[in-house]
């Protein structure tokens, strides 16, 4: 049965607590999600495979052929600036497709609000699981490319579920604040489109962060992508440790996002079937 009254408590343990008590719901909502986006096409889940094999064909020929554009520190081949920037793609997307759907998670889903009682706060947990469905077969493609061109990656790889977890909360986090601000602002989805859009440019995605001036170098550090973009190729591409100083920072800024975000939309809900 679901407890209205704890779903409105503002404690993080009961964000928590939502995710464990409704795990079955929320994966079969995952499942539901990552199949109804392919539903009706030809190639159904095929194209969640090709999308990123494409897209990485794009950008690498715009960058390494066109611009010449060459990674500092590494060899200057084509194929290694291909493996390289695919994972600031890999994780930039991770990101933006959680915070890009974040202020319509509510108002696509207003059924759940005006007609069933329904644990709400799990839509920016389902989201996240979609798009970690997405990253997940971003990054066979990026293994797969890899282990042909380079052979097997370094043991340091195991270390990215780890390098990622703050990562995740802080989306979560941003995703419970925006789902519950898209109610109230309807203009704050195209808002995101265009921060998130900046983002991907003031992210060393597409260069690495030594290549940046070393007088604009503090400002790129400010996109909260940079240490996950290049902590993972640090582990991935260049087979170095972890950062540990900076990751335990990092985890403590995602864990009181979370709580932030978490805080404000259980401060808010109340409000939903009103507006709707």
């Amino acid at each position: 049965m679901f407890n209205s009254s704890q779903t409105m408590s503002l404690a993080p343990t009961t964000a928590l607590g939502s995710i464990m008590r409704y795990r079955a719901l929320i994966l079969e909502m995952i499942k539901r999600e990552v199949i109804g986006r392919y539903r009706g096409s030809i190639m159904g889940l095929l194209w969640s495979f090709f999308t990123p094999v494409l897209m990485l064909m794009v950008y690498t020929f715009v960058f390494s052929v066109v611009f010449q554009a060459r990674w500092a520190g590494g060899s200057g081949s084509k194929t290694e600036f291909a493996v390289v920037l695919f994972i600031g793609m890999i994780i930039f997307g991770l990101f933006s497709e959680c915070i890009n759907r974040a202020p319509s998670l509510i108002l696509s889903n207003a059924n759940y609000v005006k007609k069933v009682i329904f644990p709400l706060e799990i839509l920016p947990v389902v989201s996240l699981g979609a798009a970690l469905f997405h990253f997940a077969i971003s990054m066979l493609v990026w293994l797969l490319f890899y282990v042909v061109l380079f052979g097997v990656p370094s043991i340091q790889t195991l270390w990215l579920p780890v390098v990622l977890l703050p990562l995740l909360l802080m989306c979560l986090g941003v995703s419970w604040f925006l789902a519950s601000l898209g109610v109230y602002l309807r203009d704050v989805g195209q808002a995101i489109a265009v921060v998130t859009t900046a983002l991907m440019f003031m992210s060393p995605v597409f260069f690495p962060a030594v290549a940046m001036p070393e007088a604009f170098r503090p400002y790129l550090y400010l996109s909260p992508l940079t240490y996950f973009i290049e902590q993972s190729r640090e582990l991935l591409i260049w087979q170095g440790g972890m950062d540990w100083f900076t990751w335990v920072k990092m985890f403590g800024l995602s864990l009181v996002v979370s709580a932030f975000g978490f805080a404000w939309f259980q401060k808010t809900r109340k409000g939903f079937a009103d507006v709707l």
